[in-house]
């Protein structure tokens, strides 16, 4: 039996990531902090695989780490994918040390942590993916914090990329440009979401890397839509 974790399922790409690698030789342990949204993912993924654990946590602060560290077990993952994150856009200048506090717990420390814990025992052949951002190579306006985050979540992951390749486990790292998610809804100003990608694009994206043989890493993978990245 196969057990994968994917932080940030209850919506977006998590959860369409959920939806497409939900199989019957599958334990899916899906993390999220919205309990409702959770649920209704959770109910849809069910009737496809082994087992859905709902996990409810919040990645912002240390305990919540911990707490979704403890929440998983000792068992062995088949599966990683370090997906929940934070956007806050706004000008520099204006960002609140709180903002800026949450954006490195959600963004940085949560994938950090979460990988530094499972991936030692992690068996050959198993998979790490970091769902990363055009604005981990990118710069944008009022998104530095993200921007941040995101640039520092690559070095991260490109690292322990070459840390991991002897014990073949693959390190995954998607960059998607904008996605049409929930996540816009908070975000001040207009956005054309109908030139977006969907969620379900980077699913299958991630997917397809997954299904390579195990000798095979499908390494970086950058998602854009025609018309731009945003």
């Amino acid at each position: 039996m196969r057990r994968y974790l994917i932080t940030g399922a209850s919506r977006g790409i998590g959860r369409a990531i959920a939806e497409k690698l939900a199989a019957p030789d599958v334990v899916l342990l899906l993390h999220g902090r919205d309990t409702v949204a959770l649920a209704d993912v959770c109910k849809c993924v069910e009737p496809r695989c082994a087992r859905v654990v709902r996990l409810i946590h919040d990645l912002a602060v240390a305990s919540g780490i911990s707490d979704l560290i403890a929440a998983v077990g000792n068992h062995p993952l088949d599966l990683l994918v370090n997906n929940a994150g934070i956007a806050i856009v706004k000008p520099f200048g204006e960002i609140t040390p709180t903002e800026w506090e949450q954006t490195l717990g959600v963004n940085v420390t949560a994938p950090f942590t979460l990988t530094q814990h499972f991936a030692p025992n992690m068996p050959p052949g198993s998979s790490i993916v970091n769902i990363l951002s055009i604005a981990a190579k990118t710069a944008f306006a009022n998104w530095s914090a993200y921007c941040m985050s995101k640039f520092a979540l690559e070095g991260f992951s490109q690292s322990v990329r070459e840390e991991l390749r002897d014990r073949k486990i693959r390190v995954i790292n998607v960059y998607p440009a904008a996605t049409n998610t929930n996540i816009w809804n908070s975000i001040e100003g207009e956005w054309p979401r109908e030139r977006m990608i969907s969620p379900e694009e980077v699913a299958g994206a991630v997917a397809y890397a997954l299904s390579r043989p195990n000798n095979v890493a499908l390494e970086n993978i950058t998602l854009s839509s025609l018309t731009g990245n945003l």
